[in-house]
Formats: structure tokens, sequence, C-alpha cells
């Protein structure tokens, strides 16, 4: 009896890494869908399965996700984006991406989350972010000018990435882009010999908000609510 913790622990872990795996299933299969199949070409299909392998997806998984998005398999690929926007606790704006193949399912059970929160409630959020293509890449060769990259890439903007996001001797980079350029400063990047860890377009919050500790919790809690359900793909808030 004293160990049923413990399997519970384990059950929950492996639900979890379930549940993981299933989003980068499904971000593979939409990536794969609009892009093509073959990462070379296509940034943010290589930024996807760098993730799955990353998260030890099985190769034979990814591959399947792969054909089944790029139409060389009979399965059909219903997947959509749809975006919700409310406040998290303490006025944080928050953005929810889902990846979903049944929005009437989806779409009550993000409200009931915001509603569940405390002082979470939707609304319009478009003002308090900026819509932008991003770039994360990593490369090997420390000396690299990496502003120069950023102004031949066709950048907007380039900011240093976290030191534990880079792995050891090499540098790491945020490329911040126009939507519309996001594929052609990937492209540009990989070619320059930049490893690319992310591709994608993101909400960046303009006037990200400064809370205490305690309310930092509460915000956390809500937004890891948001990010436990199956169909989130991405949650951006405006919190420092």
């Amino acid at each position: 009896m004293g160990a049923q913790w413990k399997q519970a622990g384990r059950e929950a872990a492996a639900q979890k890494k379930g549940q993981l795996t299933s989003k980068l299933v499904r971000e593979i299969v939409v990536a794969a869908k609009l892009g093509g199949a073959d990462p070379d070409l296509n940034a943010r299909l290589a930024a996807a399965v760098e993730k799955a392998r990353k998260a030890s997806v099985t190769r034979d998984t990814i591959e399947r996700a792969i054909k089944k998005g790029s139409g060389q398999t009979d399965e059909a690929v219903n997947f959509e984006t749809v975006v919700y926007e409310g406040f998290a606790p303490h006025k944080v704006p928050v953005i929810v991406e889902c990846l979903t193949d049944n929005r009437n399912r989806t779409a009550p059970e993000i409200r009931n989350l915001f509603k569940a929160g405390s002082l979470g409630q939707p609304g319009s959020m478009a003002f308090f972010f900026e819509r932008l293509g991003v770039v994360e890449a990593t490369h090997t060769d420390k000396t690299r000018d990496v502003e120069a990259d950023a102004i031949e890439a066709g950048a907007q903007n380039v900011e240093a990435l976290e030191a534990e996001e880079v792995p050891e001797g090499s540098i790491g980079a945020r490329f911040l882009t126009d939507t519309k350029d996001l594929a052609a400063v990937s492209g540009w990047l990989a070619k320059a010999g930049w490893k690319i860890v992310a591709s994608e377009m993101r909400h960046l919050a303009k006037n990200p908000v400064e809370l205490s500790e305690a309310h930092r919790k509460e915000v956390a809690d809500f937004l890891n609510a948001l990010d436990d359900h199956d169909d989130v793909h991405r949650v951006y808030a405006g919190l420092k």
C-alpha cells in the first residue's frame, strides 16, 4: 500500500510523456502538410523533427507523421489552428494557439479553463502582442558575427538565446522577422551553417507585466492548466 504513490507518479509521468509525444507528432503532421516532406526545404518541419528526436519520439513515429502530413498515406489531415485570447489572473494578457480536429470540442473546453482560472477571462488580446516570425538557431563557430548574419538573412532584429538553450561550444541567437520573411530567413541561416532549433510565427508581448512571486505562481498555475490541454499547441503570456 505504501508504494502506491510511486505507481501513481509513474502513471502521471507516462501520461505527460504521451501527451507531449502527441503534440510533437501533431506539429510534424501540420508542418509537413504546409511545407512538404523534405526537412531541408521546410524549416518548420526540420525544427519539429529535431524537437521530437530530443523528446525520444521514435524514428518510425516521426516518419509516419511526415508521410501523413505530406499526403503519402490515405489518412486525412484535418487539423486547423484556432486562437483563443484572454486574461490570466492579475490581468496578464494571454493568447492560446490550438491545433485541433474539432473546434466544437476545443472551444468550450478552453473557455472553461479560463473560467476555472482565478480571475481568468476571455477577451481580445491582439493589442498587447506583436505577431512576428521567430527563428532560434545555434552555430558551432563562436566567432560568427551574429548581427551581420541577421542583416544578410533579412531579419528585423536579433537577440542572444539563454545559455541553457545553447549546446556547449556553440553560440545561439533568436532572429526576429516579418511574418512574410520567415521562410527566407530560415533558409539563409541554414545555408550559412546555423542549426535551426525553431522556425515559427509567435505572438511577442509588447509590454510584459511584472508581478510578485506569489502572483506569478497563480499565473503559472493557470498557464500550466492551459498548456496541459491536449489541443493546446502554444501559450503566449505577457509576463516578465
